[in-house]
């Protein structure tokens, strides 16, 4: 919430063009976490909050989840493809680096994302808001599962990695063409190198947290995904078990993170996030004088 309202701002130096993608990146991860942590995972655990496990409620849940988590990653790759043409492409950058084909972008990947989840609304047992038995033996829901598996994440991982290679690869060789066009005698400390240097470590860190941390997941969907599908395991120490909730830990904490590594590596959304927290240090002690 608190880099929704700092980025929607527009004080952080940012195009409108990128704090447009970090906004719907923020409120979709904000989303996962209200829909999958504390609607599900937690309730279904730990609080029993007994009307949100009543049909249809439950159902909409999960597939409103299930659209939360799918806009996250897309969101990310359209970000990471976004910066990919700002610094590989001078010629479409004009073009294609814009508010409105952001906003166009964004859309179409939520609208892709619902068309994705909603099939999951039938997938649920009104009677118990478990899985049906056609879900758990009919080949069209194997097939929609293997579908779903290609969409989130392994074809956002390819395309992340094959993005971030190309940039990567394009700011290597501009570097290695500005150190020979450089004179010897000139200081070897070069500004603009330095903050290549500091992107590449950036797209890095990006690519390796989100390929990471869903691997588990994959793993375990590729093979166990309609069992326990719905926690019915829950006390049960099985390994099955231990890897679902291993990655989807993982997996939650990929998507809660990527926000935080695009916005906090930048120096204004820092001092706007202090600024934040003197203003409301100062309003309480204002408040309790």
């Amino acid at each position: 919430m608190t880099a929704i309202v700092i980025l929607s701002r527009g004080n952080c130096g940012l195009s409108r063009c990128i704090t447009r993608y970090l906004v719907a990146m923020a409120t979709a991860d904000l989303l996962v976490v209200l829909l999958a942590i504390i609607m599900q995972q937690i309730n279904f655990i730990y609080l029993f909050a007994y009307f949100l496990f009543k049909y249809p409620l439950c159902a909409v849940i999960i597939v409103l989840q299930l659209v939360a988590s799918h806009c996250s990653v897309w969101f990310t790759v359209a970000f990471t493809f976004d910066r990919y043409m700002a610094i590989c492409c001078e010629k479409l950058r004009k073009q294609y680096c814009t508010e409105r084909t952001a906003t166009v972008v964004i859309s179409t990947a939520a609208a892709g994302s619902v068309a994705v989840s909603v099939p999951l609304f039938f997938a649920v047992d009104p009677r118990r808001c478990g899985p049906t038995v056609e879900y758990i033996t009919s080949p069209t829901w194997a097939s929609y599962e293997l579908f779903v598996i290609i969409i989130t994440p392994l074809l956002p991982i390819g395309l992340i990695a094959l993005f971030n290679a190309l940039t990567v690869k394009y700011i290597t060789a501009a570097n290695r063409v500005r150190r020979e066009l450089r004179c010897s005698g000139q200081n070897p400390k070069d500004p603009e190198v330095e903050k290549r240097r500091k992107s590449m470590i950036l797209l890095f860190a990006i690519s390796a947290n989100f390929i990471l941390l869903w691997m588990p997941h994959v793993l375990y969907s590729s093979k166990w995904q309609k069992q326990n599908y719905f926690y019915t395991d829950k006390y049960f120490s099985t390994p099955i078990y231990i890897l679902q909730q291993f990655g989807f830990m993982l997996r939650m904490l990929s998507i809660c993170t990527n926000t935080c590594i695009y916005a906090m590596t930048q120096r204004r959304f820092r001092e706007q996030l202090k600024s934040g927290f003197k203003y409301l240090f100062t309003l309480t002690g204002q408040l309790y004088k």
